[in-house]
């Protein structure tokens, strides 16, 4: 498997003596180089000595040595500087870049063992592959691994808003709104919620936020839930304002009813609920991105974030069906996943945007400061003694699962490192 090689290269984790080209040159590899995940040669700037004499350039690997023409790099100018083709198999006795520079070859046999547990990790049933070592994997390696994955979540997260400004022409008003109703979806409704959220014509809902009744009958309008006949005097009352103001700003297409999701879902997180405290929160909160970004405290912030509902909203979950009285505000484990997914990637992107290296301190500084998420995931963790002790930790532990775990990517992992090299000296 390429991959492998990829990692037993990168990590020399096969014998350094006695290393020769298929064409019988000695190789010493001095510096493996730098992986490349991206298109070219897939280690940059590698230091060999050939023969006694030293090269510095790049290396490709393949499972087959074939691969190298099938591939086309004998014609690819990225492919020019390689100065060793690694393969896994020799069924082409030597390769060139274009008509006549051969570039040496060298057969990298992965180690049995490193095979043996890589296939164990490959098709185990159980949850994390790696369990059977977990506890036995040093805690400052953990707590490395954790840092390192947090700062790739974030990163990742602050692309993603990066992308959302460009769509919205650097409006970051705009951007807030669509990250928090994506937010307010808390998953199941999450994709429904921001396809919503880009349709709402913020400049034409900014003329009407001083009636809350409006504000909701373009925020329900605009979701599709005000198309159908109901004898409900609230409903036809907002029915009636959409039409009036959909006629007069032209707005797009409202969703399909039918995206909404709230099978299995509890009241409190219906759909109508978070669209009726999001209408309420726009009105009583105008310029809520300025203030959150003026924030100094996780507490501040969660002040901004708190909201509830028009009056109809405190006896209903849905149009038409009347329930007992009850405040619609958001619980504190609620106020901490906005923070968690909406303030502080928009306070990080902001900062690397702006180059207020300020921002982003505080946004790091409020992750820590808040409490882990308890799910499925950290609760699987924790059976394996790694305790996630803020929300840092159990966004770290997240990112472990999805983008390694899930994916099997154990050669990428440092813990599947571990795993692995323990071989070595053997």
């Amino acid at each position: 498997m390429e991959q492998l090689l990829h990692f037993t290269w990168k990590h020399k984790l096969f014998p350094l003596e006695g290393l020769k080209t298929t064409a019988g040159e000695a190789i010493e590899v001095i510096d493996a180089g730098m992986h490349n995940h991206h298109a070219g040669p897939d280690f940059f700037n590698a230091k060999l000595k050939i023969n006694g004499v030293l090269w510095i350039g790049n290396v490709e690997i393949h499972e087959k040595a074939s691969d190298w023409y099938n591939h086309g790099h004998h014609q690819n100018p990225a492919y020019a500087n390689v100065i060793l083709h690694v393969v896994g198999e020799v069924d082409a006795e030597a390769v060139r870049f274009g008509s006549s520079q051969k570039i040496p070859q060298l057969l990298l046999t992965c180690p049995d063992e490193i095979r043996r547990k890589y296939a164990l990790l490959m098709r185990t049933d159980n949850y994390p592959a790696c369990y059977a070592i977990l506890r036995d994997i040093p805690m400052i390696t953990i707590h490395s691994w954790l840092s390192a994955l947090q700062a790739e979540r974030y990163d990742q997260k602050a692309s993603v808003i990066t992308e959302r400004l460009r769509l919205c022409n650097g409006h970051w008003g705009q951007v807030l709104f669509i990250t928090l109703a994506r937010n307010f979806g808390f998953g199941l409704n999450g994709d429904a919620f921001e396809t919503w959220a880009r349709r709402i014509d913020l400049s034409a809902v900014g003329k009407h936020r001083d009636d809350l009744q409006q504000v909701e009958a373009i925020f329900f309008g605009m979701a599709g839930l005000l198309e159908q006949p109901l004898n409900d005097a609230y409903y036809q009352h907002l029915q009636k304002e959409y039409r009036y103001l959909r006629h007069k700003f032209n707005f797009q297409a409202p969703l399909q009813e039918g995206v909404w999701k709230l099978l299995r879902i509890r009241p409190h997180a219906f759909p109508h609920t978070k669209i009726a405290q999001l209408a309420y929160l726009y009105q009583y909160q105008e310029a809520l991105f300025s203030k959150i970004v003026e924030a100094k405290d996780v507490e501040a912030v969660k002040s901004l974030l708190q909201t509830s509902t028009s009056i109809y909203w405190k006896s209903h979950y849905v149009f038409g069906k009347e329930t007992v009285m009850s405040e619609k505000t958001l619980s504190d484990n609620s106020l901490n996943l906005l923070l968690i997914n909406t303030v502080i990637p928009i306070l990080l992107a902001y900062g690397k945007h702006k180059g207020n290296d300020a921002l982003c301190y505080r946004a790091s500084e409020f992750l820590e400061q808040l409490k882990p998420e308890n799910n499925y995931i950290i609760r699987q963790w924790e059976r394996f003694g790694i305790l996630a002790n803020n929300a840092a930790d159990s966004q770290a532990l997240i990112q472990l699962r999805k983008e390694y775990c899930d994916k099997h990517d154990c050669l990428r992992c440092r813990i599947g490192y571990q795993y692995l090299k323990e071989w070595k000296g053997r």
